[in-house]
């Protein structure tokens, strides 16, 4: 027995220093800003400061222990109050709460500081992504998880990354500080990424600030800290940061590729997709987007997500039209989200003839990007 606690022991001493071999985080993370090594700083003060206590504490407490017990002849002491105990037992913990919160107080008043920032981005959680929108630019998207769900579902071996890979990054350019701006289109969620040492709740109908300033290049992942719903580990935090030309080379890039899609989407108002291509990308759209709540087989959640597999959807065009709308538009009340802003009209009209002819829903008819223009417009078919 005390062999396998001594090699346990020596496990612990030793693997931190083959750190580069196997990283094992055994203390918070350090981080890549100054916000974030201040806030292990302090963590640390206060952790020596706790262990400094203990061991006085403890060691006054055996040391007593062993030197008043019985069999030495030691007799208790009858006493009722002493006042300067009192006093001391007093002082001492107001001295050291003082010695601890001033260093506390600097750190998160450095932490809420998000006056002079070089740029800003409004982050907007849902269930279960997260919206980006770059003020003063032209840019914004949503970004989604990108694990595949065959990986979930144990159909695929899982990355080293798992579950905390997306498919649109944010991307932020190193040296500058980037103010945050959180808020939330449904419930509460939480914005977090350790390595930046922030980590801020998104309140619907509220905007809360955050800040960061980002010394190094990389990539820096993090997650929802917030149990928003059912699939809440499916809803992660990826930020790329980049020297300031890579970051400006990549901004117009996506400014340009943005423009071209709303371009393309104006080309599709004129077009007729055919059915096969229809239906190949709905089931991508439906999968990456709805399987989360409908699940993959069209047969949703009882009692929370309603199915969607074996409907009889009606060819009525006022029932076509009702379900363009669910899907554009949302349904309130429900946990259906408005994808109209979310996915573009090609996708918007794929997915919705998927669901209208997948799983023995055998509508025949297809939707064009021209009919979900239609009813974004709030026109009749």
């Amino acid at each position: 027995m005390i062999r396998h606690l001594m090699c346990c022991l020596f496990a612990l001493l030793v693997m931190p220093a083959q750190a580069d071999v196997q990283p094992m985080p055994l203390n918070m993370t350090q981080g890549v800003t100054e916000v974030s090594q201040r806030v292990f700083d302090l963590h640390m003060t206060i952790f020596y400061i706790c262990v400094v206590i203990g061991l006085v504490v403890f060691g006054v407490m055996f040391w007593s222990i062993i030197h008043h017990r019985k069999s030495k002849g030691a007799v208790a002491a009858s006493f009722h109050e002493s006042t300067k105990v009192e006093i001391l037992w007093t002082v001492i913990p107001f001295v050291i709460l003082i010695i601890m919160a001033v260093p506390a107080t600097q750190t998160l008043l450095a932490m809420e500081d998000t006056t002079q920032a070089d740029m800003t981005v409004q982050v907007t959680g849902s269930q279960w992504k997260w919206h980006y929108r770059y003020f003063d630019e032209d840019v914004e998207f949503y970004s989604l998880l990108a694990t595949s769900q065959a990986q979930i579902t144990n159909e695929r071996e899982k990355r080293s990354n798992y579950l905390l890979e997306v498919d649109r990054p944010l991307v932020l350019p190193v040296g500058k500080k980037v103010r945050f701006l959180i808020t939330s289109q449904d419930v509460i969620h939480s914005w977090w990424v350790p390595d930046f040492a922030v980590k801020k709740d998104a309140n619907p109908g509220f905007i809360n600030e955050a800040w960061t300033r980002i010394d190094e290049p990389g990539i820096y992942r993090g997650q929802c800290a917030e149990l928003c719903g059912k699939d809440h580990g499916f809803m992660p935090v990826v930020v790329i940061a980049k020297s300031q030309a890579d970051y400006e080379e990549w901004l117009q890039t996506t400014k340009v590729a943005q423009q071209q899609a709303r371009e393309e989407e104006q080309r599709l108002l004129a077009m007729q997709m055919d059915m096969d291509e229809l239906m190949t990308l709905g089931e991508q759209v439906y999968n990456t987007r709805c399987a989360m709540c409908h699940q993959a087989n069209g047969q949703g959640l009882p009692g929370a997500f309603p199915g969607l597999a074996g409907q009889g959807l009606s060819v009525d065009p006022n029932a076509k039209l009702e379900h363009i709308s669910i899907v554009v538009h949302g349904k309130q009340g429900t946990a259906m989200q408005a994808f109209g802003p979310q996915l573009s009209l090609k996708e918007l009209a794929a997915v919705i003839t998927y669901e209208r002819n997948a799983w023995d829903n055998n509508t025949g008819d297809t939707i064009q990007a021209a009919e979900v223009q239609a009813v974004m417009d709030g026109q009749d078919l």
